[in-house]
């Protein structure tokens, strides 16, 4: 799929990349989301390599959106609604350093949106804990293996999609429900 003439991407990880793969989907101004590594030593990792936590990549999502319709600033916003970012290395069940809360920032104006959309968070104290979401720069992405592409769509009664998945992509909908693309509304 081509991106539109006016794309941006984001590169995020925050828990295990079928969950954030599956929000972003529904979300209007999203035109790609890819499943991948970000922020390791290892060049081409497969999932088994990174699942090890020795590789040092983060589970990520490479997202392409239309900035005109939807803003960095506010991709983050759904974000940070979607996993826990007070905890290190962790998400729920999901434990280790490639389950880590991080924003890859591509330009200057990535950081500074990540910085400020984490010092309105914190002003707002909607969480008991500090934020600990990393920042980091570009970081190269490697694309995950084909089957974790679109996971949840295509896997929707495995178990972890059941009790994991399906009630982030739920929450989402509820509390983005003007955002959603016109066929995740229906």
């Amino acid at each position: 799929m081509n991106a539109p003439a006016s794309s941006a991407v984001a590169v995020l990880g925050g828990g295990c990349f079928w969950c954030l793969d599956a929000v972003f989907r529904g979300l209007e101004g999203v035109s790609s989301v890819e499943s991948g590594y970000a922020g390791g030593k290892e060049p081409n990792p497969t999932y088994e390599a990174v699942c090890s936590g020795r590789t040092g990549h983060a589970e990520v999502v490479k997202v392409t959106f239309d900035p005109a319709v939807l803003s960095y600033r506010d991709l983050l916003t759904v974000f940070f609604t979607i996993h826990d970012p007070t905890t290190r290395d962790r998400q729920g069940n999901d434990i280790g350093t490639q389950y880590r809360s991080v924003i890859f920032c591509d330009t200057p104006e990535q950081r500074a949106a990540a910085q400020a959309v984490i010092a309105d968070l914190t002003a707002q104290k909607l969480w008991r804990d500090p934020i600990v979401t990393e920042i980091a720069g570009p970081a190269p992405f490697f694309p995950a293996e084909t089957y974790h592409q679109d996971y949840f769509s295509r896997n929707a009664s495995q178990p972890y999609c059941q009790v994991v998945v399906a009630p982030k992509v739920a929450k989402f909908r509820k509390a983005f429900a003007e955002r959603l693309k016109k066929k995740a509304a229906a």
